[in-house]
């Protein structure tokens, strides 16, 4: 029998570890990419209905969240800009061209807006210039909304985190799951109405399920969520920075 040389059977046992290594780290590699819910919270491997309910509780139970994005409704487009939480809530509005801001701390509401925003006079000669003082006066402060106002209840609901969540995160018709994805550096799940037609709605995989994009249905608009759970300062404004109206509130 011929004896193997040992530097040859060293060579074929070194060979023979590397490929079993690859191969090794290969399965290792394979079985990653055929599990994308690793590492997760788990709730991309439900069921799409499953998903939703899921991340409306969790959403419901955060005790704050900022919300940003379009809005359409009635035919118009508002932009927002909103920090929420259970007493209140503060933020920017944008709609037809005018930005206001609103502050709401518990039954409490405040509007901020430019002159342009208090501008609503018709006529001329010595009413419009009354109005337009009086406009200035109010520009760039806080006007408190008396609660009997019809705008208190429209511009309270932008800072109402229920109010706004509910009217938002429910997806339309048969619900699916459409993929993995990412929003913001944030691995998840998406969720769709009618394919699509219904809205779509991206949930976190990491952490708790919370909701970070929403497409509405029919072009209504797109929200990012985010600062789940991130505490903010609702403070009352000074009584320099507030006047008062003194009537009812121009329709807007």
């Amino acid at each position: 029998m011929t004896a193997i040389p040992q530097g040859r059977t060293r060579r074929r046992a070194a060979l023979v570890s590397a490929m079993c290594a690859l191969v090794v780290t290969g399965a290792a590699m394979t079985g990653c990419s055929e599990d994308p819910d690793a590492g997760t919270n788990g709730v991309g491997k439900l069921a799409a209905d499953e998903i939703q309910r899921r991340t409306r509780t969790a959403a419901d139970a955060a005790t704050a969240v900022r919300l940003a994005g379009t809005v359409v409704t009635s035919g118009r487009t508002y932009k927002l800009d909103m920090r929420l939480k259970a007493d209140g809530g503060t933020g920017s509005v944008t709609s037809q061209g005018t930005t206001f801001g609103l502050l709401r701390i518990d039954d409490d509401l405040y509007l901020k807006a430019d002159a342009g925003f208090w501008t609503h006079a018709d006529g001329e000669g010595d009413d419009a210039r009354s109005d337009a003082a009086a406009a200035g006066k109010l520009d760039g402060k806080y006007v408190k909304v008396p609660q009997g106002d019809p705008q208190y209840k429209k511009f309270s609901g932008f800072t109402d985190k229920d109010v706004l969540l509910d009217g938002l995160l429910t997806l339309h018709g048969k619900l699916a799951t459409d993929g993995h994805h990412e929003q913001a550096g944030i691995r998840t799940i998406r969720i769709t109405g009618d394919s699509g037609d219904g809205g779509t709605l991206d949930v976190s995989l990491e952490g708790k399920p919370y909701p970070l994009r929403l497409t509405r249905a029919g072009d209504a608009g797109t929200l990012t969520f985010s600062a789940w759970g991130k505490d903010f300062a609702l403070t009352e404004p000074g009584k320099g920075d507030t006047v008062d109206y003194g009537k009812q509130l121009p329709t807007s």
